[in-house]
């Protein structure tokens, strides 16, 4: 389960951030797939114009699960599980693609939101498995680009088509219009303290500051986490730069980022918080902070990249824990 998150600075620029919450050992680290590659994807064979950098891993082809192309496109893949609904072969006029192919297609294909509008149309999603978990991911996707636009793909029918996300926030289960409606149940929670009454002349005393959120759900249901992360989100202060903006949306993040051993499945395994991602869109970055690291660790489209390269290049992640003695 994962959670994700827009941004916006106060110069303007944006951000898209996530958490990746599994228990599997996915193995994801920073990506930069190059422009115009033919990707063996496990639905076909498809194609890519633009080049992207994102959380991915090779599994005979490069799949990826979050990222940022050079038009500043952000996308991250969430699992939707019992909502996601796929096809068993594609229409002839379109193109057939696997679920956990759909975020690198996205990413090399569009150039904003407005452009992914029009281009889900000439795709459908197949029910096909990933080699690395021997079924079909159940997923639901969102995008953000520098505009600010932002969207939601949910497969629940064989017609694709983008949701706008008026929030710019999308966790799991249910669809994003139920979790939508549901933030009405806490409409009135607030920053500011609430005052005290006095009950049948009773004088109340206060229990500590904080009674203005009173009430906001703490667990990690994917319910409890899209209302905490629209609160936080709403409520923090605005920060001033790319790199206070970072740090802001760390501490967001730290409100669902979930330790090994809290949230355990039906198996006894532990679902937890295996990476965050960091999407900067005006700046074309993509950063990754690990379980075990928590410092961002950075790749930054250049024009060099784009233009001279031409084969994907890997970016390992330090996993060794950072501690800085002041003494």
């Amino acid at each position: 389960m994962c959670t994700s998150l827009t941004y916006e600075n106060g110069r303007g620029d944006h951000f898209l951030a996530r958490t990746m919450d599994f228990a599997f050992e996915l193995g994801g680290q920073p990506v930069f797939m190059p422009r115009h590659q033919t990707i063996h994807g496990d639905a076909g064979d498809f194609t890519t114009k633009y080049g992207f950098v994102g959380g991915g891993r090779n599994l005979g082809h490069y799949v990826f699960v979050d990222g940022v192309n050079e038009f500043g496109l952000g996308a991250a893949a969430l699992y939707f599980p019992q909502y996601a609904k796929y096809q068993t072969e594609a229409a002839d006029d379109k193109l057939g693609l696997a679920p956990h192919d759909f975020t690198a297609w996205a990413m090399g294909n569009a150039k904003s939101v407005a452009d992914l509008r029009e281009l889900v149309k000439t795709v459908q999603l197949l029910d096909i498995p990933v080699s690395l978990l021997g079924l079909t991911t159940p997923l639901h996707y969102i995008f953000s680009d520098p505009t600010g636009d932002t969207a939601v793909l949910e497969a629940t029918d064989d017609h694709l088509q983008l949701i706008d996300n008026p929030v710019g926030v999308m966790t799991n289960a249910p669809q994003l219009s139920w979790h939508l409606q549901n933030l009405s149940t806490y409409g009135t929670m607030q920053a500011a303290e609430r005052p005290l009454h006095d009950y049948m002349g009773m004088e109340l005393k206060t229990q500590g500051p904080g009674t203005g959120a009173l009430g906001l759900p703490g667990d990690y249901t994917s319910p409890s986490r899209f209302v905490r992360t629209v609160f936080n989100r709403h409520y923090s202060e605005t920060a001033a730069d790319t790199p206070t903006a970072l740090n802001t949306l760390q501490h967001l993040l730290d409100s669902v980022t979930i330790p090994k051993g809290v949230k355990l499945k039906p198996d006894g395994n532990s679902d937890y918080t295996q990476y965050r991602g960091y999407m900067s869109l005006d700046e074309r970055a993509y950063y990754m902070e690990p379980y075990d690291n928590l410092e961002l660790q950075g790749v930054k489209i250049t024009d060099k990249m784009l233009s001279d390269w031409d084969t994907p290049m890997e970016y390992p992640l330090d996993h060794t824990p950072h501690v800085s003695h002041l003494n």
